[in-house]
């Protein structure tokens, strides 16, 4: 998969009609905890609070053209990718039908049902949700959105654009894993700009399966992916995806949720910002390696701000929130 600058233009002429950009900033209270420039991009600063809604934009927009009689679209997701399809396929007048696991985020849920969405718990983790999510598609004629799709990726690369463009001469972005549009899309952009910078994917140490894909040259499912950071709690690998951060992205580093939860404890104290958990772990990856950006113009994809008010309030009383 490869996206051409105009291409990527266009796509960010789209998202823009429906969000506005999100900044990117420098923020000195963090060059002085790292000893690095660090650009945050402001993911959580969209109109769902992350990065997904830009994939919804243009996913919602080629099912419009692509599949013009569709009723409706059927989708998984842990939450910010279920806000954005929703959002974004109410307003084109089509139903939504989202599903999650059971024990899924309650404020992310009640998001979801606020954009509009059929919300369905399904299943322990989002694997099962997503293939019942496959299975009702089918049944019921609706557009399933997958979890990685070119046009969600055309999207979501438009964050990365904006940020290369306003910071062409950064030396390294940190980028969370899930199932892959958020690195994928980052590498694009890059790519498409003709830029340098090294692309570090950053995982869940407890979610592993994007990392020891990569080691061992191949897919590599995990049995479990027990992390509160629910936006990379992902067991099982995209190949589209994997096809593009295994030779795109520099490493892929794994972080505690300690190590996480300290990273969104940062965010509140130095600049007053809300991260999530996938939020918060490409500043958590950035801590692990402080040797080695020292001096060096970092970026760090902050990219969403929705956690569950009780688990914000165990990590800023300095715990660890336990995965639902």
């Amino acid at each position: 998969m490869q996206f051409t600058l105009d291409a990527l233009q266009e796509a960010h002429a789209l998202v823009t009609r429906h969000m506005a950009p999100t900044p990117q900033y420098a923020w000195p209270q963090l060059a002085a905890r790292t000893g690095a420039e660090v650009w945050v991009k402001h993911e959580n600063h969209t109109a769902t609070g992350a990065f997904k809604l830009r994939g919804a934009i243009t996913f919602i927009d080629w099912v419009k053209r692509e599949y013009p009689d569709a009723r409706g679209i059927c989708t998984a997701t842990r939450g910010n990718h279920g806000q954005g399809q929703a959002r974004q396929a109410v307003a084109a007048g089509l139903i939504a039908k989202v599903f999650v696991p059971h024990g899924n985020s309650v404020e992310k849920n009640a998001a979801m049902r606020a954009f509009g969405a059929d919300l369905v718990e399904h299943g322990a983790d989002f694997e099962e949700a997503r293939a019942e999510a496959y299975r009702v598609a089918e049944a019921e004629g609706l557009v399933i959105v997958p979890p990685f799709h070119r046009e969600l990726v055309r999207g979501v690369a438009t964050y990365g654009l904006e940020l290369f463009t306003a910071v062409p001469d950064l030396d390294t972005v940190y980028v969370p894993i899930g199932c892959g549009s958020g690195i994928c899309g980052t590498i694009l952009a890059r790519d498409a700009l003709g830029l340098k910078t090294e692309i570090v994917g950053v995982v869940s140490e407890n979610a592993l399966t994007a990392k020891l894909s990569v080691e061992a040259g191949r897919l590599v499912a995990t049995t479990s992916a027990r992390t509160f950071a629910d936006g990379i709690s992902v067991r099982m690998p995209v190949q589209d995806a994997y096809d593009i951060y295994a030779t795109g992205a520099a490493r892929i580093v794994a972080v505690s949720d300690a190590e996480v939860a300290e990273a969104i404890r940062i965010y509140f104290r130095d600049i007053h910002n809300v991260a999530e958990g996938a939020g918060a772990a490409p500043l958590a990856a950035l801590m692990q390696e402080l040797g080695r950006m020292a001096g060096k113009k970092v970026g760090v994809i902050l990219c969403g701000g929705n956690i569950d008010t009780d688990w914000f309030q165990t990590v800023l009383s300095g715990g660890v929130p336990e995965p639902r």
